[in-house]
């Protein structure tokens, strides 16, 4: 495949198909993962699903965080698929399942949102006392955590550096575009599995939501000025799409990053997809991929074989490319020189 570019089977140069295949039709055998408890500074908990390229007690040197979209978790064929491709490669892998999303509720009220950035912060404090490097990984919602944290920190940024897919970069925009006619059977599946789990923590908390009408709510704007925003400290779901948004501090990201979101995707609108002069962050606009689809004929998917050539150009020899392959401009600020991506 020449390098940069993605050719999926010609019946999946469909971005609603691609994006079917890719994430509901796939198959990928579990990975052995290890399940691993940490507390949050609120005192509330993360599970993070381990998985080890030689075994438990034969730590690699890297390790690398997933991060997925919404309403998943550690099991979706897309988690899968990257944690397979990265243990075959001698990386260890941690996915982090968001708050609520491991199969069990966590302790406080809220849970997770678009932009909540400190638990990801307390999984890469926690990681790298175990590791020497780290990197991020990130699927739509998990993919805008990752570059949002990215640009947030810095050059303070705790992870060697990132790659994301699919990402809902501009929340405004992306929450129009997924209530369009065509995207009707994602929606719905994303508002069944929200309302349940706002029933679910009604359940547990009583006084503290109120869930009259819960059953009639269909649309993001609905949900997130409803229960979203309030329960995170936003005025409303404008207020809390604009504020959790990771294109603000795109141009803020000093480590290198890589963001590829297919032109076809019906999820995104063209604002998701934003243009930098950011030489720490390359962008990639494959024609073809749909919504985390990306489907190959035969092996890893390009998703997968991205992710995997850009952690070589990072983790070249034994000093990440962040801390190694550094100029200064005129002005004093650094740049990642970046190499080019080998061939899939």
């Amino acid at each position: 495949m020449p390098r940069h570019t993605y050719s999926p089977p010609l019946l999946l140069r469909n971005g609603h198909l691609n994006t079917i295949v890719g994430g509901r039709l796939r198959r990928v055998p579990p990975p052995a993962y290890v399940r691993e408890r940490i507390d949050t500074p609120d005192g509330d908990f993360l599970d993070l699903d381990w998985a080890y390229a030689n075994g438990e007690h034969a730590r690699a040197r890297h390790a690398v965080i997933i991060g997925h979209g919404l309403e998943g978790n550690s099991d979706k064929p897309y988690i899968r698929g990257m944690v397979r491709a990265l243990t075959g490669a001698g990386h260890d892998v941690v996915a982090w399942n968001f708050r609520g999303c491991s199969g069990e509720p966590n302790r406080q009220v809220h849970f997770y949102h678009s932009g909540a950035t400190d638990d990801l912060h307390t999984v890469l404090q926690h990681v790298r006392t175990l590791y020497d490097h780290a990197a991020l990984v990130g699927f739509s919602m998990g993919g805008n955590k990752v570059l949002k944290y990215l640009g947030e920190q810095g050059r303070a940024c705790l992870a060697d550096g990132a790659v994301a897919f699919s990402v809902p970069c501009d929340l405004t925009t992306s929450s129009e575009v997924i209530e369009r006619r065509e995207n009707r059977i994602y929606l719905k599946r994303f508002m069944r599995s929200m309302r349940d789990k706002i029933a679910e923590k009604a359940a547990l908390f009583p006084g503290h939501l109120d869930t009259d009408g819960l059953e009639k709510i269909e649309s993001f704007r609905e949900f997130d000025d409803r229960f979203t925003a309030p329960m995170h400290g936003f005025r409303d779901a404008l207020d809390y799409w604009d504020k959790a948004s990771c294109i603000h501090v795109l141009d803020d990201i000093r480590r290198p990053a890589l963001l590829i979101n297919a032109q076809d995707d019906s999820f995104l609108s063209p604002t998701c997809t934003p243009e930098t002069s950011n030489e720490w962050l390359e962008v990639d606009t494959p024609r073809f991929g749909g919504h985390i689809g990306f489907v190959t004929r035969r092996g890893p998917y390009y998703t997968e074989r991205r992710t995997l050539d850009f952690l070589a150009r990072l983790w070249d020899g034994n000093e990440p490319v962040a801390h190694r392959s550094v100029e200064k401009h005129s002005q004093g600020e650094e740049v990642w020189q970046s190499r080019p991506i080998t061939s899939m």
